[in-house]
């Protein structure tokens, strides 16, 4: 497959269907974000040093070029989202129950790792707001807006937990504080 086509040098870009748009086509800026938040998720995966972390990180990123194709127009399946946003919540409740409880906004501090989550957490929840503005245009399956807002919980849980593992402690963010 060569890497260059040059059939974009013109501003436009072909969904599956072979059908062009401007590159600035909202669906095609959703499935950018979705892209890279895969990256962000693939720079975080070089910070973890936890092998069931990683693991389910890399599924992950295989589950995100799936939702790219989808959103793209490719027949991909997508049916199994709902089960894997079923894991992420059994992440998340396991984890949390070793953490502190949370009652107040925290500022994306801590290790490298927690900082790579907390900003991996931001590009989801941006590629989330994307893809509910594309959903009052066009349709899209709700299973992918439920899987990023989860995604990005999933992020915020997982940096926590790694803070807390390695002893840093929270800074809150106070009201009217500088």
């Amino acid at each position: 497959m060569k890497i260059y086509t040059k059939t974009g040098d013109d501003g436009f870009t072909s969904f599956y269907s072979g059908k062009r748009v401007i590159k600035s086509h909202l669906r095609v800026s959703v499935y950018g974000l979705i892209d890279e938040l895969n990256s962000v998720l693939g720079m975080i995966l070089v910070k973890l040093h936890d092998e069931r972390t990683e693991k389910f990180i890399n599924s992950v990123q295989k589950d995100l070029f799936t939702i790219g194709a989808n959103l793209s127009g490719a027949p991909v399946r997508i049916d199994s989202l709902a089960k894997r946003v079923s894991e992420m919540e059994k992440v998340i409740d396991s984890l949390d129950k070793e953490l502190p409880p949370l009652k107040n906004f925290i500022l994306p501090e801590g290790t490298e790792a927690s900082t790579f989550l907390f900003f991996g957490r931001a590009v989801t929840r941006r590629a989330e707001r994307e893809l509910v503005a594309l959903s009052l245009e066009e349709k899209v399956d709700k299973d992918i807006i439920v899987y990023l807002n989860r995604l990005s919980d999933l992020l915020f849980v997982i940096g926590r937990y790694l803070n807390y593992k390695a002893g840093v402690t929270e800074t809150v963010w106070k009201k009217n504080e500088s």
